[in-house]
């Protein structure tokens, strides 16, 4: 299925490891021009080239997201430098577990000003591309740990948050031609991440989701970039404000 991305003008925000980089991959195999971040500059740079081996214009900056004017700056200057901006993709993420006040910050700052300081800043290229072709698009990744909880943590309210933004944003600026949606993962397994490191520290913890999973297995990065690129493609023209769960089942929640 061609998903008419081609030539279109994207940024990933937390674009060098995992799921972001399989967005910002997923994107250049799609034949979009891509802009990353992340606040690793080797990683950006190893990005970058990667991105370019594939034929495509790419660029990338060292950008702490929770640096309102930094990021803001840079997501102006990525615009710039592709020519536009088509898709904007908020990845970010905290991955704060506390309840204490330190991690609600931490969380609050990265995963929700990171994405509203970055769509405050895409929007009028956003808008601009709307008015344009017809179809613009915005994806937040979120968690299935929005609708669910086991302990008083920062994470998944701030995660439920993200949610309930993209549905205003969505309702707001669906005359300017701008689609919001999230996609939602559950585990999500990849060398050097979040369940690689439990795997290796908290070897119970890691079995027990494994036993969690109806699957047998997690998500690969890629499984969940393949939802969020399809979402901000205009083959999914028509679908925006939605939540899309890429969790293998291992939820009990239904949508209805």
């Amino acid at each position: 299925m061609d998903l008419g991305l081609k030539g279109k003008n994207a940024v990933v925000l937390g674009g060098t490891r995992g799921i972001g980089r399989a967005i910002a991959a997923t994107l250049a195999g799609e034949g979009s021009n891509v802009a990353v971040c992340a606040r690793n500059a080797e990683q950006v740079a190893a990005t970058v080239a990667e991105l370019k081996a594939s034929g495509i214009n790419a660029t990338g900056g060292t950008v702490d997201v929770t640096d309102g004017a930094a990021l803001k700056a840079w997501v102006e200057g990525a615009a710039r430098e592709l020519g536009g901006i088509d898709l904007l993709f908020a990845n970010a993420g905290a991955m704060a577990q506390g309840h204490d006040p330190a991690s609600w910050e931490q969380n609050f700052r990265l995963d929700v000003l990171g994405a509203v300081h970055a769509f405050d800043a895409a929007r009028p290229f956003l808008e601009a591309s709307g008015e344009r072709s017809g179809d613009a698009a915005f994806v937040i990744i979120s968690s299935i740990s929005a609708a669910q909880a086991d302990l008083a943590s920062s994470y998944g309210p701030i995660k439920a948050a993200l949610i309930h933004m993209a549905k205003g944003l969505a309702r707001q600026y669906a005359k300017k031609k701008i689609r919001v949606n999230v996609v939602s993962p559950g585990t999500v397994y990849f060398r050097g991440g979040v369940w690689n490191m439990i795997e290796k520290n908290m070897p119970e913890r890691y079995n027990d989701a494994m036993k969690r999973n109806p699957t047998g297995r997690m998500a690969t990065p890629q499984e969940i970039a393949n939802a969020a690129v399809f979402l901000a493609s205009p083959v999914s023209g028509f679908t925006t404000g939605s939540n899309l769960v890429v969790d293998g089942a291992i939820s009990n929640r239904v949508n209805f």
